[in-house]
C-alpha cells in the first residue's frame, strides 16, 4: 500500500473527521500554549486527582514550568499539563481522556511509557475500592458497543483494515500474528515464540492428517495454514475483514495450501457443516457477551461427536468493562470476558472443560516486542497516518503491555469437548514431549 493509499484507508476506517463515525481524529498534534498562571484551585486539583488514582510516584508539570510532586513516595514518571483545559478534561474522565489528551500531544510524559502504566493501574486497583459511588460513576467506563453482524462489520473493519503493510511493520514475519505468542524458552524470538503458539493449539486439539477443522476468526490466515502443512488437515476459516481474507488466500497460493484451506469472508455466525475441531484465536473478545449463547450452541452443532474445541482469548479474573479510551478509540465492540463468562459458555452446551491455561505474562512480553518494532517504525507509521495516529496506537501498545503486567488483563486458552465423549487423552504428557518452538526460525 502506497503513502496516499495508506491515508484514504485512514479516512475509510474511521479516522477521518468528516465522518461522524470518526474515533481518532486525523489532525495535527495542538498547539496550546499558555501564558498564564495556574490557579489555586487547578494546584488543588491536581492534588485531589494524584490522591484519587492510588497517590502513584508521579509529578505534574503544569503549562507554566510549575511543578507538584508526589507526597507519599519520590516520583518515577512526569506529566505534563500543556494547557488548563487538559486538567479539567483529565479529572472529568481519566479512562477515556488520558489517552485522547497524550494523542493530541496535551499530555507529555517522561519515563518508561508500560512501566508508568503499570504502576497507575496497581495504585488506582487499590484507590478505587474506597471511590464514593459518585466518583465511580462520574469515572466510569461504558459499555461497549453493539457487535450484531452489521455492527460487528463496522467494528472489525474500523481495526484490523487499516492496511496489511501497517500490522506488517511491528507483528512477526512468520504468520502476521497478531494474538499472544507462546514464550516457551526465555530465549525465543517474536518469529519463533508465535510459531509455538501455533503448535501448542495443534497439539490441545490432537490434530492428526485428514481431520476437518473450522476457524472462527482466522486474522491473516497464520493458524490455518499451519495446521494444514504441518497436520494435513483441512480448514474452513472464517473472517469479516476484508484486507486479512485477500492476504491470507494470496498466502494459501503461494504456499501451494489452497487445497486444503478455504478462506471464507463471511460472518462466524454462518458457520455450517461438523467438524473434528472448532478453534477460534483472538475472535471472542468481539462477540460480545450477549452472543455467548448462541455462540455456544455453534459450536455444539459445528463439532462432531469426539471432537475438540479451543478458544484463546483475552479475559479478566472478573466481569469488567473495557477501558473506555480502549473501546471507544481503537477496539470498538470490545469486551474481554471474565474466566466465569467463559465457563458459562461451556455451561450452555453442556461441555465438558479439559484444559485451562493462562498465558498472561506470554502476552505482556508479546506486546512488549510488538511496541519495540512498533517504535522503530513510527516514522513510517506516521507517514502512512499521522503523528496523532502513531501516538494514539503507541498508547494502546503500553498500555496493554501494563495491564498484562498489573493482572488486570489475562489470556485463556480453554479446552473443551462434548460431555458425553471419551476418546480423551488421559494425561498432557503429548503436549510437551517435543518443543513447540522451531529451533531455526
Amino acid at each position: 500500500m502506497n503513502q496516499k493509499n495508506a491515508r484514504k484507508s485512514s479516512k475509510r476506517t474511521g479516522f477521518g473527521v468528516q465522518s461522524n463515525k470518526s474515533h481518532i481524529l486525523n489532525l495535527p498534534l495542538q498547539d496550546t500554549h499558555v501564558d498564564r498562571e495556574p490557579h489555586t484551585y487547578e494546584r488543588w486539583l491536581v492534588a485531589k486527582l494524584v490522591r484519587m488514582a492510588g497517590s502513584p510516584p508521579i509529578r505534574f508539570r503544569l503549562w507554566n514550568n510549575d511543578v507538584i510532586e508526589p507526597h507519599e513516595q519520590p516520583a518515577r514518571f512526569t506529566l505534563h499539563l500543556a494547557d488548563p483545559k487538559a486538567l479539567y478534561t483529565l479529572v472529568t474522565n481519566p479512562n477515556l481522556a488520558f489517552g485522547d489528551l497524550y494523542s493530541a500531544g496535551r499530555l507529555g510524559i517522561e519515563g518508561d511509557l508500560p512501566d508508568l502504566m503499570e504502576a497507575l493501574y496497581r495504585a488506582i486497583h487499590q484507590a478505587r475500592q474506597k471511590w464514593p459511588r459518585w466518583l465511580e460513576a462520574l469515572w466510569r467506563n461504558h459499555a461497549p458497543r453493539s457487535t450484531g453482524p452489521s455492527e460487528a462489520q463496522e467494528n472489525i473493519h474500523h481495526h484490523y483494515d487499516l492496511g496489511n503493510d501497517f500490522y506488517r511493520l511491528w507483528l512477526d514475519q512468520a504468520e502476521m500474528q497478531y494474538t499472544c505468542a507462546y514464550y516457551e524458552r526465555p530465549e525465543l524470538s517474536l518469529e519463533q515464540a508465535q510459531l509455538a503458539k501455533l503448535e501448542h493449539v495443534c497439539r490441545k486439539l490432537r490434530l492428526e492428517p485428514g481431520m476437518t477443522v473450522v476457524e472462527a476468526g482466522c486474522g491473516w490466515g497464520g493458524l490455518a495454514r499451519y495446521m494444514a502443512r504441518n497436520y494435513g488437515v483441512k480448514v474452513h476459516a472464517y473472517n469479516i475483514s476484508s484486507e486479512q481474507v485477500t492476504y491470507a488466500r494470496e498466502q494459501a497460493r503461494n504456499q501451494g495450501l489452497d487445497t486444503l484451506v478455504d478462506y471464507i469472508e463471511d460472518d462466524y455466525r454462518n458457520i455450517q457443516g461438523q467438524y473434528d475441531a472448532f478453534v477460534s484465536v483472538g475472535m471472542l473478545e468481539h462477540v460480545g457477551k450477549e452472543n455467548y449463547l448462541a455462540l455456544s450452541q455453534l459450536i455444539k452443532r459445528s463439532l462432531n461427536p469426539h471432537g475438540m474445541a479451543l478458544i484463546h482469548s483475552i479475559g479478566r479474573n472478573r466481569p469488567m468493562l473495557m477501558n473506555a479510551w480502549i473501546e471507544k478509540r481503537i477496539f470498538p465492540g470490545a469486551y474481554p470476558p471474565s474466566i466465569g463468562e467463559i465457563m458459562a459458555l461451556c455451561e450452555h452446551g453442556d461441555f465438558s472443560v479439559i484444559d485451562v491455561e493462562n498465558l498472561r505474562l506470554h502476552y505482556a512480553r508479546t506486546l512488549s516486542a510488538w511496541m519495540e518494532r512498533f517504535n522503530a517504525a513510527e516514522n513510517v507509521i506516521s507517514d502512512m497516518y499521522d503523528e496523532h495516529f502513531t501516538r494514539a496506537w503507541r498508547m494502546y501498545l503500553a498500555g496493554s503491555i501494563a495491564a498484562f503486567r498489573a493482572g488486570s488483563l489475562q489470556l485463556f486458552q480453554v479446552v473443551f469437548t462434548h460431555g458425553d465423549n471419551n476418546r480423551l487423552p488421559a494425561t498432557r504428557q503429548d503436549l510437551y514431549n517435543l518443543p513447540a518452538a522451531p529451533q531455526d526460525t
